[in-house]
């Protein structure tokens, strides 16, 4: 496992720079530019393990550390992240850290694998959920406070704040500083799954967070090809304890598809900017789309969340959703039309990908059954313009 470092090589460079230059090897004489896999379960070691030796792979990996390393380089954590084998993976070993019988405040659009696992959570009467409108601060606050008795039917304060921002699909954007200083206030944690922005447009810890949460699927990777899960913080009790959930429950990653995602993390800048500027440009076009009822992207100054974006990302993100004239049939017709276009769940990748959300069981009732969640990739954007143009004209 690697050491705590509380500071960090590539502290003074920007984050573009950091994609490329954190997790390389020792600069030795006919070292590698790249690190390599290593293939094994079981490390040389005899007597009783001192602290930080590998000693099992269900431990450690030497082909974790580069990611991990570079990961916290870029969420500013002062301690290495943590690779799992799966975003959902991650998002167990964050809910593990609420106690039994505390709170969770959860936002009521998340990640459709958190909601579900933290609603299982609650039916085995581990914790209890008060689902809020993220966006909705008051609200937030209120539910942190129990100053009002939630679902729950208990008015205890939380113990844990989950935040996404923006939330998946419905993109509302959260005032994560002020959710966070509030959250310690009543004496709970903040995780912030930061998937959707990704360390190049959001930096959560830096806001208040206690915990970062990704899919590494997605942005990180890039390219469509692993399933894994990281958390980050800087904390070293909470490290600790995340630490402890994977080596205890299994939930590590095959050091091959870490070595792929370190190497997808390399041109995330260039894929961030590319996305970012197109979905800018679509969203726009879209507003004055005949066959679109609304568009949602918080880089729309109309958009209800432009100011908090504005303030506290560095850029828009790459992921905007189209409600679409005609109901869900005429969603689904869209994305049956599409040509260049995936119509496929998931996102981040560089491929451009569409779904209708509401297709998916457990879904809230609150997302729109037309409702397209639009994952932009690198393509050229005139010709993803076109290609949505005709399936809209369809």
């Amino acid at each position: 496992m690697m050491p705590a470092s509380k500071s960090h090589p590539t502290a003074n460079l920007s984050p573009e720079t950091v994609v490329v230059a954190a997790g390389r090897p020792p600069r030795e004489p006919d070292a590698p530019v790249n690190p390599p896999i290593v293939l094994s379960s079981t490390f040389h070691g005899a007597g009783i393990p001192a602290p930080g030796e590998r000693v099992y792979g269900r431990f450690s990996n030497p082909t974790w550390d580069p990611f991990e390393t570079a990961l916290s380089e870029l969420e500013g954590a002062a301690l290495p992240a943590l690779v799992f084998s799966s975003g959902l993976a991650a998002v167990a070993a964050a809910l593990s850290l609420v106690p039994t019988g505390g709170i969770l405040v959860m936002p009521r659009h998340s990640y459709q694998g958190s909601l579900l696992l933290a609603a299982e959570e609650a039916a085995n009467g581990r914790f209890a959920v008060r689902t809020v409108d993220i966006a909705d601060t008051d609200q937030v606050l209120r539910a942190l406070q129990g100053a009002e008795a939630g679902p729950d039917g208990g008015a205890e304060p939380a113990s844990m704040l989950w935040i996404e921002s923006p939330t998946n699909p419905m993109l509302e954007v959260a005032e994560i500083d002020v959710l966070a200083r509030a959250a310690h206030d009543a004496g709970a944690l903040v995780v912030a799954d930061n998937t959707f922005s990704t360390p190049l447009v959001t930096r959560p810890l830096e806001l208040g967070a206690d915990v970062v949460l990704h899919s590494v699927t997605k942005y990180l990777a890039g390219h469509s090809d692993v399933v894994l899960g990281a958390l980050a913080t800087s904390d070293e009790e909470l490290h600790a304890r995340l630490h402890s959930y994977r080596s205890l429950h299994g939930a590590v990653a095959g050091p091959f598809e870490v070595w792929l995602a370190l190497r997808g993390l390399r041109t995330l800048a260039l894929r961030i900017e590319r996305s970012q500027a197109t979905a800018g440009l679509l969203a726009e076009r879209l507003l004055g789309h005949p066959a679109v009822e609304a568009v949602r992207y918080p880089g729309l100054p109309g958009d209800a969340g432009y100011e908090r974006a504005a303030k506290q990302m560095n850029g828009f993100g790459s992921i905007l959703c189209i409600e679409v004239a005609g109901g869900a049939a005429a969603a689904e017709a869209v994305a049956g039309s599409v040509r260049l276009w995936l119509p496929a769940t998931s996102l981040g990748g560089v491929e451009s990908l569409i779904e209708r959300r509401r297709r998916q069981p457990g879904e809230p009732h609150s997302v729109p059954e037309n409702l397209l969640r639009l994952s932009v990739g690198i393509e050229h954007a005139e010709d993803l313009w076109s290609d949505l143009s005709q399936a809209l004209a369809r």
